[in-house]
């Protein structure tokens, strides 16, 4: 089939835009709909046009080839890949691939071989479990968050129990009070497969746990890091922490919106308490003030009824 592409759209006007049906999925091939405006100027047009919600990838709508005339007919401007990559990057609105949960996998695989060598598997199957279906901001992309976090507060690479504690903290993720508890117990199995030591695994455990509160004691440097790295979403950009408290109501759809905003707002009454709620100069420098503000904020929020 052939397709013809505009050869030039006056950048002054604001349009959806749509690339040929080109990649294969589910025994069809699929088109890519995207904004060079605005995500709501996206959701507004994909939900006039009857385009399920659960076709949206962070930045764009993967709609099958038989939408594909039916949309253009819409106003979807007729683009090729390389223009719409383009567009969407120019906007803003592009999501790169370290953003993406399915494509850190090889990263972070790459990240457990440096640090636990020849014990692959065991690495594959932490990343499975950062990868299931439920999580929607305690994923691979949180892995790799507090493990970058960990070294950028760090003066030199960090303790391996460290890392191998941001490795397991959330490897069990339920959301519930038992996950830290059965994540140090994951810690315990699965470290015995790789041969740690004896002292190595408990001291990873005793990490794992401090996540459940953030509160090591004065003088735990190895806890303070790992603690401050999990912390450090806290610290983003207002428009970062909106997605990231987005995305925790997201992991739990089966909870109503009052009961799900009491226990939230449990939890940022919790964090404000904390003072400071940075335990490494380091973070406190780079995320204290931003990270009450937005804690503040989420706080001064409405609660739904």
């Amino acid at each position: 089939m052939d397709y013809a592409f505009p050869v030039f759209v006056p950048a002054c006007r604001r349009m959806i835009y749509i690339d040929p049906p080109r990649w294969p999925a589910h025994g069809t091939v699929f088109s890519h709909l995207v904004s060079d405006t605005s995500l709501a100027e996206l959701h507004g047009f994909a939900a006039a046009a009857g385009i399920s919600s659960r076709a949206f990838d962070l930045d764009h709508y993967d709609v099958p080839q038989h939408r594909y005339r039916d949309l253009v007919a819409r106003g979807a401007v007729e683009v090729d890949g390389g223009r719409l990559v383009r567009l969407l990057i120019r906007s803003g609105l592009r999501i790169r691939a370290r953003e993406r949960n399915s494509s850190l996998v090889h990263p972070l695989l790459a990240r457990w071989d440096a640090l636990v060598p020849g014990c692959r598997e065991v690495g594959a199957e932490l990343l499975n479990r950062w990868g299931e279906p439920h999580r929607r901001y305690h994923d691979r992309r949180h892995l790799l968050a507090v493990v970058e976090a960990a070294e950028q507060l760090s003066d030199g690479p960090p303790p391996r129990t460290v890392l191998l504690a941001a490795w397991f903290h959330d490897a069990v993720y339920r959301g519930t009070a038992d996950d830290e508890e059965d994540s140090a117990s994951l810690a315990a199995a699965l470290l015995a497969e790789t041969e740690s030591p004896g002292h190595e695994i408990r001291e990873v455990q005793r990490l794992v746990r401090l996540t459940a509160g953030h509160r090591p004691e004065p003088g735990d440097a190895a806890g303070a890091l790992l603690c401050d790295a999990d912390l450090s979403v806290l610290g983003r950009s207002p428009e970062a922490y909106r997605r990231y408290v987005a995305e925790v109501r997201r992991e739990y759809p089966h909870v109503d919106d009052a009961v799900f905003g009491t226990g939230r707002r449990r939890v940022v009454a919790g964090l404000l308490n904390l003072d400071p709620i940075f335990s490494t100069p380091q973070a406190r420098a780079r995320w204290e003030e931003r990270a009450r503000a937005n804690l503040m904020s989420e706080l001064e929020l409405p609660q739904r009824a």
